[in-house]
C-alpha cells in the first residue's frame, strides 16, 4: 500500500490503518464477502473525513471499476453513502460509524441475499421431492434435505434472536448469549 494517509496519521497511525484495512479485508473474505469491498468499508470507516474514488483507487492500489464496483455494493448494502463537498464535482464516500448499525446491516443483509434464498430452494426441493409417493432412496434424500432445512432454519433462528440484541445496542445481552453458547459447546465436547 502507498503511504499516501487518507488523513494527517504519524507513521504508527499510519501503520495501524495498513493493518486494519487488511485484517478487515483478510476476515470478510473467510466470511464470503469480497475482500476488496471489505478493504474500502474499512478505510472509509477509518478515515477522519469522507474520501473520493480517486483517493481509494490510490490508497488501495485499485482499479477505477473495482473501486467503482465495490463502492456501488457497499452503497447497496447501506454500509456507505455518498455524499458531495462544495466546489466540488466529485463524489465522496462515507461509512457508517456506528458499530452497531453495521452490525445490523451486515446480519440483516446476509439473511436477505443468502439465508433467505438458500430457505426458500431448499424448501422447495423438499416440498417437490414429497409431492408425491417416494421410494426409499427418494425419502433418504427427502430426509436429508429436510435436515438442511432445519440447519438453515436454525441460523435464521439464530440471527433473528440475535437482532433485537444488537439493534437494541445490548452488548452485554450479546456477551451473555455468547458465554452461554460457550459453555453448552464446552459441555457437549466433555
Amino acid at each position: 500500500m502507498p503511504e499516501t494517509p487518507p488523513v494527517n496519521l504519524s507513521d504508527r497511525g499510519q501503520r495501524a490503518l495498513d493493518e486494519f484495512v487488511l485484517l478487515w479485508g483478510e476476515m470478510a473474505s473467510h466470511w464470503g464477502i469480497n475482500r476488496t469491498m471489505a478493504q474500502i468499508h474499512a478505510l472509509l470507516y477509518a478515515a477522519a473525513r469522507p474520501l473520493d474514488t480517486d483517493e481509494i483507487m490510490e490508497r488501495l492500489q485499485i482499479s477505477r471499476g473495482n473501486a467503482n464496483m465495490n463502492l456501488r455494493a457497499l452503497v447497496d448494502w447501506d454500509l456507505v453513502r455518498k455524499t458531495h463537498q462544495l466546489g466540488s464535482r466529485k463524489d465522496f464516500f462515507v461509512a457508517e460509524s456506528d458499530v452497531w448499525t453495521i452490525t445490523t446491516t451486515i446480519i440483516e443483509e446476509r439473511q436477505r441475499r443468502e439465508i433467505k434464498p438458500v430457505q426458500r430452494a431448499l424448501d422447495a426441493v423438499s416440498s417437490d421431492l414429497r409431492a408425491s409417493e417416494l421410494t426409499q432412496a427418494d425419502e433418504a434424500l427427502a430426509n436429508r434435505v429436510d435436515a438442511l432445512v432445519e440447519i438453515v432454519d436454525v441460523f435464521e433462528g439464530f440471527s433473528n434472536a440475535l437482532l433485537p440484541l444488537v439493534r437494541g445496542r445490548g452488548g452485554d445481552q450479546v456477551r451473555r448469549v455468547s458465554k452461554f453458547a460457550s459453555r453448552l459447546r464446552r459441555n457437549d465436547e466433555d
